[in-house]
This record gives C-alpha cells, sequence and structure tokens, in this order.
C-alpha cells in the first residue's frame, strides 16, 4: 500500500485537551484512543478512553504533540473527521465534524454514521 493519508484531524484545542488529559492521569498513558459503538438514539456513539498499551492494527496519528489511537473498526466511519474541544456555556467537551454523519440526535449524543469511500477520499488530497 503507498503512503497512507490520515484519518482524522485534530484542531489546537483538542489537541491541548488530550494533552491536559494524559498529563493528569494516575497511570503513565500513551495516548486517547477513539472508537464507535453502537448506543444512543441515533443508534452510534463516538468512544474514547485513555491507551496505556497500543493494540495491534490501531491507527496512530500523532500530530500536535499528542497521539490519537483509532480502533481499526471505527477507521473507515472516521475518514476524513476533525476532532475539536469546545466550551461553551452549557457544556464542555470534544466535537466531532464527521462528513460520515447521516444524522444526529437532538442531544448530539449520538449519530448516524456510513462507511466512508477510502478511494474517493485518497483521491482528493
Amino acid at each position: 500500500m503507498g503512503s497512507r493519508f490520515q484519518v482524522l484531524k485534530l484542531t489546537d484545542a483538542a489537541a491541548e485537551r488530550v494533552r491536559e488529559i494524559v498529563g493528569n492521569s494516575a497511570k503513565p498513558v500513551l495516548g486517547l484512543r477513539v472508537g464507535i459503538k453502537k448506543g444512543g438514539c441515533a443508534g452510534m456513539e463516538y468512544d474514547m478512553s485513555l491507551v496505556e498499551e497500543a493494540k495491534p492494527g490501531d491507527d496512530v496519528i500523532d500530530d500536535k504533540g499528542v497521539k490519537i489511537f483509532i480502533e481499526p473498526s471505527a477507521a473507515l466511519f472516521l475518514l476524513g473527521t476533525e476532532m475539536d474541544h469546545e466550551v461553551t456555556k452549557f457544556r464542555s467537551g470534544f466535537v466531532f465534524r464527521n462528513p460520515n454523519e447521516v444524522s444526529a440526535c437532538g442531544c448530539g449524543e449520538s449519530v448516524s454514521l456510513k462507511e466512508a469511500d477510502a478511494e474517493a477520499f485518497a483521491a482528493q488530497g
């Protein structure tokens, strides 16, 4: 396979928040794992956890001084996604701007996703 493209991009705010989370962990961690799990009223939810050890098949994104580990089963659902961190009057948290999102529930906690066309994405950039 030729050069790989980055599945997920981080904003500066997201990278800063990941740095804070990793730095404040009680145990030594490598970074943050991002995946997709079934749940919520729209069918899928973004799933995040601290990574103590890389798993075989993880796609590792080393960007802006932090490491994001993408679960293999989530890669095609996350392709082209921008991960941001927002603080508003009512909430603070990670936000995913995902071109594969078909719909989202009213509370924004769950989404409906389609798999990306990896070949079309590679041809774009």
